[in-house]
């Protein structure tokens, strides 16, 4: 029996019937407190019969985009009419995310220890609840990261675009690059194929940092309220302009990347640019442009001129 075809559904011992919603926790182990932890699960299931859908997080512990991106699904009023199932695991290395850290407390990548084992190290033991419990009773599943720490990663799917379903998935989620990705050895991806669950790995942002531009795309990418690249690019013009205008240009943080706030005054720019540009310069300028001030005049188109560069 299919996960989509299957009409009982349990989840941490919960069963969950057609048209119910639930707030589950997959038991784990303790902290060295004796304090217990789990693993939150939200479980949306429609009327309707239809796939059953997983967006995990968090697996490193360090990767928070996706942690805000799951948070928004989950209390979307979209989900009203949902058809199918959606099973939303917002952190799976809690330990990873107390401690602000890529691994758990032994130290092991939890996405290189699947399938894991029931009396295995903790990363092991992790890996296979996780699968167990969601990735073997789904069909498809999206799973988000980011780069490393001090490393932003242009937004990107990898997956196995040798597979016709996947490959079309992946182009219908409408991010700028897409990779065929090798299976790696332990690796969520690889056991999900295993067990004929397709997965799309969503990769954007750096570690530790919640980058609300990417947040709030990739949230309306999930509930498809996307737009073509052009007028999405032209959506974003306005609010950055309005940002960059009040800029705090005698501050010499600002003034260095006064050649960035100055093509985004341009024209030429939002005419001719791309995701790929706007993420290039979004990216040189996210260090400072929280410096601005409200209480100034905008800056004037030629910026370069004003600050004598």
């Amino acid at each position: 029996m299919t996960a989509t075809t299957a009409s009982s559904l349990v989840i941490a011992g919960t069963e969950i019937l057609p048209g119910t919603t639930h707030k589950l926790e997959l038991a784990c182990t303790k902290l060295y407190t004796d304090t217990t932890i789990g693993i939150p699960v939200f479980v949306k299931r429609g009327k309707r019969p239809g796939p059953i859908l997983f967006l995990s997080a968090a697996i490193h512990g360090d990767e928070l985009n996706g942690v805000e991106i799951i948070n928004r699904v989950i209390h979307s009023k979209r989900l009203t009419n949902l058809r199918g199932t959606l099973i939303a695991v917002p952190v799976v290395n809690v330990y990873g995310v107390i401690s602000q850290s890529r691994y758990l407390p032994d130290r092991r990548d939890l996405n290189r220890s699947f399938p894991g084992s029931p009396r295995g190290s903790l990363a092991a033991r992790l890996a296979h609840t996780f699968l167990e419990e969601i990735v073997k009773q789904s069909d498809y599943g999206i799973d988000f990261h980011t780069g490393a720490i001090h490393r932003t990663n242009l937004p990107q799917i990898r997956a196995n675009l040798d597979d016709q379903e996947t490959s079309e998935l992946a182009h219908a989620f409408g991010v700028p690059v897409l990779l065929n990705a090798n299976l790696r050895d332990g690796s969520l991806r690889q056991c999900a194929a295993d067990m004929g669950t397709r997965i799309l790995l969503y990769e954007a942002g750096e570690a530790l940092r919640f980058d609300l531009d990417i947040v709030n795309a990739q949230y309306a990418q999930l509930l498809n309220r996307t737009k073509p690249q052009p007028k999405l690019i032209e959506d974003s013009r306005q609010p950055i302009q309005q940002k960059i205008r009040s800029m705090s240009m005698y501050l010499n943080q600002v003034r260095n990347k006064a050649a960035t706030v100055a093509k985004l005054q341009q024209d030429d720019f939002w005419e001719e640019g791309s995701i790929e540009a706007l993420e290039e310069a979004r990216q040189d300028i996210r260090s400072v442009i929280h410096l601005r001030d409200k209480t100034v005049n905008p800056l004037p188109a030629d910026v370069l001129s004003l600050i004598h560069i």
